[in-house]
């Protein structure tokens, strides 16, 4: 089994940069306007208007016009002279209508920043997925959801897809790596189908719920083969413990009686795609 098992979107966390450079998680500090009136949480993406940060319009979709505005970063907390206290106030999330002209945004904003986020279903679906190995190098899009007040974080995750066909303008994250520590593998036996778009697999776990972009190898010899099929519909197995799942194509016709083995990937590494982050935006 995975471990830690990914319940939930959790916003888009720095982990890295590209090309093997240091990585200190330096941070920026950027300005938030006296009563600004939208929350912004932990790991959701900003923008800069009239030198002050505002939320990305769309959430982590950062489609239509907020796609052509670009991002500047990463929200990562802020900090601000409590208006009843008078205290310096650190918080994990911007609440919204702060009455402080000092609200500082801290903002991770290297343009070649790394970042893990988990795999939704939707753009307005908590429901964890998977993204497939098809995918790595491919863009996909990020949902439209509001963040936790009870924990402060956000609630971006990317869109799972179940085909390598890249997105349109939604599709600012480039995949960069799928994440092993939590991929969750299930075996089965193959039943039937291969060239068509489902596949019977049977000695399923009884209630296992199987997530659009779970990948499908074939075991052989101890060693994942890819027959290239991944599931298009989300499926749970029944009393059954057998279940027809709906699948891209298949390439490669698994052995009669094979071991199928189904690997979930709830968590990717992507980047900001080219000319999508303000640093890089002409």
């Amino acid at each position: 089994m995975a471990y830690p098992i990914v319940s939930a979107p959790y916003g888009i966390k720095p982990v890295n940069l590209i090309g093997g450079q240091v990585f200190a998680g330096s941070t920026r500090n950027l300005p938030i306007a006296y009563n600004y009136g939208t929350a912004i949480y932990y790991g959701d993406p900003v923008q800069l208007t009239a030198g002050y940060t505002v939320i990305a319009p769309g959430g982590a979709s950062l489609t239509g016009a907020s796609y052509l505005k670009a991002t500047v970063g990463i929200f990562v907390g802020c900090y601000y002279t409590n208006p009843t206290t008078k205290q310096r106030q650190y918080a994990q999330y911007y609440p919204g209508n702060v009455l402080a002209g000092d609200i500082t945004a801290i903002v991770a904003d290297d343009p070649d920043q790394v970042f893990q986020v988990a795999v939704a279903a939707s753009a307005t679906s908590t429901t964890i997925a998977s993204l497939s190995q098809g995918m790595v190098g491919l863009n996909v899009a990020g949902n439209t959801l509001t963040g936790s007040a009870s924990t402060g974080n956000s609630s971006a995750a990317v869109v799972a897809l179940a085909t390598t066909t890249a997105v349109g303008s939604g599709g600012v994250w480039r995949v960069l790596q799928l994440v092993p520590d939590t991929q969750i593998s299930t075996s089965g036996t193959y039943v039937s189908g291969a060239t068509t778009t489902s596949l019977v697999v049977s000695g399923l776990p009884v209630g296992l719920y199987i997530p659009i972009g779970t990948d499908i190898f074939q075991l052989v010899n101890g060693q994942l083969q890819s027959i290239v099929s991944v599931v298009t519909t989300a499926a749970t197995v029944t009393t059954t413990g057998s279940t027809t799942l709906t699948v891209t194509a298949s390439s490669v016709t698994p052995s009669a009686s094979a071991t199928l083995v189904l690997i979930q990937t709830p968590e990717v590494l992507v980047k900001f795609n080219q000319g999508v982050h303000d640093y890089y935006s002409a």
